[in-house]
């Protein structure tokens, strides 16, 4: 007798779960999410090299419903600038510097700047890619000044009362100031790579790291002060 035949069990293949719950349910976090994921492809590929159906699918979703929540590939790339400095300025309003006297103050502003930015590279590589578009994007949104003036509003708030007493000298430009922290700031990250090999030092270090912080923090302090 024949023994019949069977066919080969075949174990279900199993598909990644869509977002279209979580897009009914919480519009809102479905945005923050595809905006998360953006900062990542942007920040890594730049612009042009970044690609919406990469985000897509590390969404699990479609193009068609990115391109519905931002209209186009420009809009998120937008969207993705203005979330990065919204967060870092949304965090310096935190601090409360008007609490602490002006060089204490300068000196926790100054700190936090150089451990967020060295936190944050992807924070670094997006400002850096919009370099070389030489501010083409970012001169198309509405928020961006907005969102860097409290940024600004604080140091020079910090500078003028250092100089009312007596701590700082006067006649420095606030944003010249700010402008210094920052440059301090962003050379940790952008050239991190390409000086760590140069010159052979080890800069990952939490002591490398913080020896570091503390060498900006005193510059920008010995700068200001009186």
């Amino acid at each position: 007798m024949a023994t019949p035949h069977k066919t080969p069990h075949k174990t279900p293949r199993k598909t990644a779960p869509r977002t279209t719950a979580a897009r009914t349910n919480d519009p809102e976090r479905t945005v923050a999410d595809i905006i998360e994921v953006a900062t990542r492809e942007f920040a890594e590929k730049g612009f042009a090299g970044a690609r919406i159906d990469v985000i897509a699918d590390a969404m699990r979703t479609s193009k068609r419903m990115i391109y519905y929540y931002f209209g186009s590939k420009e809009a998120l790339y937008i969207r993705v600038l203005e979330e990065a400095y919204h967060r870092i300025r949304s965090i310096e309003a935190e601090l409360h510097l008007a609490d602490l006297d002006p060089e204490a103050a300068l000196r926790k502003l100054v700190a936090f700047t150089v451990d967020y930015q060295r936190a944050n590279p992807d924070f670094i590589r997006l400002v850096m890619n919009e370099n070389i578009h030489r501010g083409e994007f970012l001169a198309q949104s509405k928020l961006i000044h907005k969102l860097n003036v409290p940024a600004i509003s604080a140091v020079r708030e910090v500078y003028e009362r250092g100089v009312q007493g007596g701590v700082f000298r006067a006649g420095l430009d606030p944003v010249d100031l700010h402008m210094s922290i920052s440059a301090l700031s962003f050379f940790n990250v952008a050239n991190h790579h390409t000086f760590s090999l140069i010159f052979k030092r080890n800069l990952e270090t939490a002591r490398a790291m913080n020896a570091r912080r503390d060498s900006i923090v005193e510059m920008v302090v010995r700068h200001v002060r009186k």
